[in-house]
């Protein structure tokens, strides 16, 4: 790597995720290692006691990462777990590049994916506000990844239509697409966007923080597209204590969601009405199956839309 200004910043969120977050960073180092890019890895840590916080210390000190690593790799240990959309505002204030690419810590970057993604943002720069990748399963089959806003209609075909599967409400295209909405896992825009926009919503600990990003970002004028020939594997919820919590905080993003942006009573009701519905729904069934993770889960979701 050259002596020059830094131009691109790569931002990586951690929590107890050790083994993914290092398989994380080695992919990009070596998808990045024969290019001419000047950028910086930030990697925000929010308080990982799985040995994480060693982990990446001891890899932003190693020579052999990279030529001049310790230059461009900046490390925030944070003492507790701020949540997802406050770490990376703290690493948006103080990346120093231009363009700003945000991948979850369980992203694995395929090829020279990055170098791809950015020759295209910067090839379109004047058309495009935000990027996102094409995002695959560990099998390497397509992982929706981006989508229409999260409207009532689109809410309801995805508690209820199995909306995903038909492509209503997330999809994978193969084409370059004007979209809503990408993945938070694997984002790319302008550091100057993000500041303008206020950065993510620090209300939001987790999940939904990208769609109320381009909400706002729509509003503004921004337009959001989707790359499909810059292609990640990403593993998801490897930062989720458990297979509930991606659930609830869906419930809790959705209601803030609709508080904030449509403050309308009447959509308020009817999106309260589906979300209790939906948790009724696999309550009983639940019960029926003698499933206790899926009783106690739904029960918890209840909770949550009755008390909102």
């Amino acid at each position: 790597m050259s002596n020059n200004k830094i131009e691109f910043s790569i931002i990586i969120v951690s929590y107890n995720t050790k083994k993914i977050t290092k398989d994380c960073l080695n992919s990009i180092f070596k998808s990045l290692q024969n290019s001419k890019i000047n950028y910086e890895v930030i990697v925000v840590d929010n308080n990982s006691t799985d040995g994480s916080r060693y982990m990446i210390k001891k890899m932003q000190n190693s020579k052999t990462i990279h030529e001049n690593s310790q230059l461009k790799f900046k490390i925030i240990l944070n003492k507790k777990n701020l949540g997802f959309a406050l770490a990376n505002n703290q690493a948006i204030k103080i990346a120093r590049g231009k363009y700003l690419l945000f991948l979850n810590s369980d992203i694995l970057v395929l090829n020279n994916a990055i170098e791809k993604l950015l020759k295209f943002y910067k090839q379109k720069e004047k058309m495009i506000n935000f990027l996102g990748g094409k995002l695959l399963n560990k099998d390497l089959t397509p992982q929706p990844s981006c989508g229409p806003m999260y409207s009532l209609p689109m809410v309801f075909f995805h508690l209820f239509l199995k909306g995903d599967y038909w492509g209503l409400t997330r999809y994978s295209p193969n084409d370059v697409k004007e979209v809503d909405w990408v993945s938070g896992a694997c984002i790319l825009t302008k550091k100057k966007f993000m500041e303008k926009l206020g950065g993510f919503d620090e209300n939001i600990f987790m999940y939904m923080d990208e769609i109320d990003l381009f909400y706002r970002a729509k509003k503004a004028g921004y337009r959001i597209f989707f790359y499909p020939h810059a292609k990640f594997i990403h593993l998801g919820s490897a930062s989720s204590a458990g297979r509930s919590f991606p659930i609830l905080q869906v419930y809790n993003g959705l209601i803030y969601f609709y508080k904030k942006h449509y403050n309308s009573p009447i959509y308020l009701f009817f999106l309260k009405f589906m979300l209790k519905f939906k948790a009724i729904v696999a309550i009983f069934i639940g019960k029926i199956l003698k499933n206790k993770y899926l009783t106690e889960t739904y029960e918890k979701a209840f909770q949550i839309t009755s008390m909102a």
